[in-house]
């Protein structure tokens, strides 16, 4: 029989929710907490390049990657790219034994189309293709005021998001048929207010799963690659269809 190891009964937590929410600071924030605290923890990054493109439309004298690019195309790229970033983190995963701390996550994607008025078909291909990506062991979605939140965006001073969207934005989320599985965060507090609610509600749930698991059983590379490649083919050939009727 193999040896038991312990390690942490919450492997993945996703953070998500509007823009402004506050996700990025949070992620970093959980992660430097748990470490410090004695538990092996990584933030990792699931963008979708919105902000990258953002500022490549800047540079050609553009406002905003849509205007670059087109609503259709950025949609097509964004779900590519964050599929890309989702992949690397899960893959990561794997290797390590600490806990993924994820600023972002699939859902976020879903959330995005449905704000940006996708057509349903879009949505439909995108799960198609993230559904390769397991459901995190927990979600925290960062509830905050559209107008709290458009406020904070200005503050920071490198983009812009209209009153509009970050509405739609937020009803996307709460329309999403995995929302009942979220922990809702207050995400109108302070910083101090908002990580200190985020490490309540996560150590509820640490305690409440069983924290002994079965050693990893150690599988030959081949066949490792050989299981993984159908699924991820089949994934990004529904992207690249997707990204390709959107151009």
């Amino acid at each position: 029989m193999a040896p038991q190891q312990k390690s942490p009964a919450v492997r993945t937590v996703a953070l998500i929710g509007i823009d402004g929410s506050g996700k990025t600071t949070q992620a970093h924030r959980l992660a430097d907490e748990l470490t410090a605290a004695g538990i092996a923890a990584g933030y990792r990054r699931n963008a979708g390049g919105r902000h990258w493109v953002g500022r490549v439309a800047g540079f050609f004298g553009r406002a905003d990657a849509e205007e670059l690019v087109g609503r259709r195309a950025m949609l097509g790229i964004e779900s590519v790219l964050r599929w890309l970033a989702i992949l690397r983190t899960i893959l990561r995963r794997a290797f390590a034994r600490d806990i993924a701390v994820m600023d972002r996550y699939a859902y976020c994607q879903y959330a995005s189309l449905r704000a940006r008025g996708a057509k349903p078909v879009a949505e439909r291909r995108a799960r198609l293709a993230y559904r390769l990506f397991p459901a995190p062991d927990v979600t925290f979605l960062l509830a905050v005021d559209p107008a709290a939140a458009q406020l904070r965006i200005d503050r920071r001073g490198y983009d812009h998001e209209e009153m509009d969207y970050l509405r739609a934005a937020d009803a996307a989320y709460r329309s999403l048929p995995e929302f009942p599985a979220f922990v809702v965060i207050d995400a109108n507090g302070t910083p101090d207010e908002v990580a200190a609610e985020i490490q309540r509600e996560l150590k509820v749930r640490m305690a409440a799963r069983p924290v002994v698991v079965p050693a990893p059983r150690h599988r030959p590379a081949t066949r490792t690659l050989v299981l993984a490649a159908a699924p991820l083919l089949a994934a990004f050939a529904m992207l690249g269809l997707q990204l390709a009727e959107s151009l």
